[in-house]
């Protein structure tokens, strides 16, 4: 088709973030992360150019959390990742439509990953998620610049008008005739719910807030966030491996919750439970929800679902989620890094899944249409990221159907690093009512408006 693109340039740019305030989820505890922003140039077979922007952060600290290889070098190859892919992608000089180029390297990813692993004498191999994340950028940048070059929307590009195939090439022939466009909203949703992370330290009440605490400006305890932003969606960071902290956890935010809302008029609440993958099985979740119902059943009935309990090799215990899902949706995450993945899910019981901007943009169009079609509920979480990565991410959620919203920890945790791009999208960086305004979201490519975004880059990488 004339509007498909080549890659004719993709560079990254590697620059450090650190946190307003340090995030707790599972067994770490993270500070500060490294940001990849990468910018790709496309031509179309039409000879219409354009350039695309993505971003990422690259977070070896929950793609790859293995103590076996120090932080330091999970790191560097994570960094090492995004530019071999950055160049493989420039490198390939054939024209498709942008799922198309991903699928084409996807192998090439995979390739990338192992010989980095090998000459940094890993002792674990770097996962094929972390692998994702890094390559993340560069897919969205691709998707981006399609959109730039066309003159459209990149969701405006997902059907048979721009693209030589259907997505039977990827899920098979009940989808023969079928595109990711048949499973997307027609517009950007005008506004999104938007979730708040409650983390293993955040505090929970102004009385806990002292000294130490960010002098800012921005609330500092769980309440005043509430009160401030009209939050109505929680998503609660728990051990996993404490039960009886876990449950109190959970009722407390419930609780306080319940009170900042009622002051201020409102009532509505939804919760979600993530131990990421700290619980040694279901049956830990299973008697958590009990509890917890038994104890408050509001606060049971006020929760939406539960993410990723287990470990993330589905394939290891092949852990049987059923149990959870008789009483709450187990939405799988951390383990879903394609197709096959998706399948072992569902045939473990699992009841949905989570989808990220972050495992790149290609394979989460045709997993959440493949989702959409067996009517397989599915989340929109979103690793912290800030900048262009979280306008990547409320953008998926505005153009998905997701089950509530978007998650969007950024506005707690890494503020300031979203400035430039808080400027042209403050409906997006500023929460109001509970929800995120997208009326930002305009013009060619991902919305990003790219053109008014005033960042300073770093040497290019």
């Amino acid at each position: 088709m004339n509007s498909d693109v080549r890659v004719i340039s993709a560079t990254p740019y590697l620059v450090d973030a650190v946190a307003r305030t340090p995030l707790k989820f599972g067994g770490v505890v993270m500070d500060r992360l490294d940001y990849a922003t990468v910018r790709v140039e496309v031509e179309t077979r039409s000879e219409k150019r354009g350039a695309g922007w993505g971003g990422m952060f690259q977070s070896d600290v929950w793609a790859f959390p293995d103590d076996r290889v120090p932080h330091a070098q999970r790191q560097d190859a994570m960094r090492e990742v995004t530019r071999r892919y950055a160049r493989l992608v420039a490198e390939q000089r054939t024209f498709g439509h942008p799922i198309a180029l991903y699928y084409q390297v996807e192998e090439g990813l995979r390739k990338i990953a192992a010989a980095v692993s090998k000459e940094m004498e890993f002792a674990v191999p770097l996962p094929f998620l972390a692998a994702l994340v890094s390559a993340a950028p560069v897919d969205a940048a691709v998707h981006d610049a399609f959109g730039v070059a066309n003159g459209i929307s990149s969701y405006d590009g997902y059907g048979k008008e721009f693209m030589d195939h259907d997505l039977s090439r990827y899920l098979g022939s009940e989808f023969k005739g079928k595109y990711p466009a048949d499973f997307i909203k027609k517009a950007y949703e005008k506004e999104v719910p938007v979730f708040h992370l409650v983390g293993g330290l955040d505090k929970l009440r102004r009385s806990e807030v002292d000294d130490s605490d960010p002098k800012d400006g921005l609330p500092n305890s769980l309440d005043e966030w509430i009160e401030r932003d009209g939050l109505f969606c929680l998503k609660v960071k728990l051990r996993g491996i404490d039960l009886e902290w876990d449950i109190a956890r959970m009722l407390e935010v419930a609780k306080i919750a319940r009170e900042v809302r009622r002051r201020i008029g409102e009532h509505e609440l939804y919760f979600t439970a993530d131990t990421n993958e700290m619980c040694d099985r279901p049956e830990y979740m299973v008697e958590f929800l009990e509890r917890v119902r038994d104890a408050d059943r509001q606060t049971f009935d006020e929760i939406l679902y539960v993410e990723q309990p287990t470990e993330r090799d589905l394939s290891a215990r092949r852990l049987d989620m059923r149990p959870i899902a008789r009483l709450k949706p187990v939405l799988v995450d951390e383990s879903l890094t394609g197709l096959k993945d998706f399948e072992l899910a569902m045939e473990l019981g699992w009841s949905g899944i989570a989808l990220k901007a972050c495992k790149c943009q290609s394979p989460e169009l045709v997993i959440a249409s493949k989702a959409e079609q067996m009517g397989i509920p599915y989340s929109i979480q979103d690793l912290t990221n800030p900048a262009l990565a979280l306008l990547q991410s409320v953008g998926m959620a505005a153009r998905l159907k997701p089950m509530m919203g978007v998650e969007a920890n950024s506005h707690q945790f890494y503020p300031a690093f979203s400035e430039p791009e808080a400027k042209v999208h403050p409906g997006i960086f500023t929460r109001k009512d509970g929800v995120l305004d997208t009326s930002s979201l305009q013009g060619s490519g991902l919305g990003f408006q790219i053109e008014k975004v005033k960042r300073s880059l770093p040497v290019s990488e």
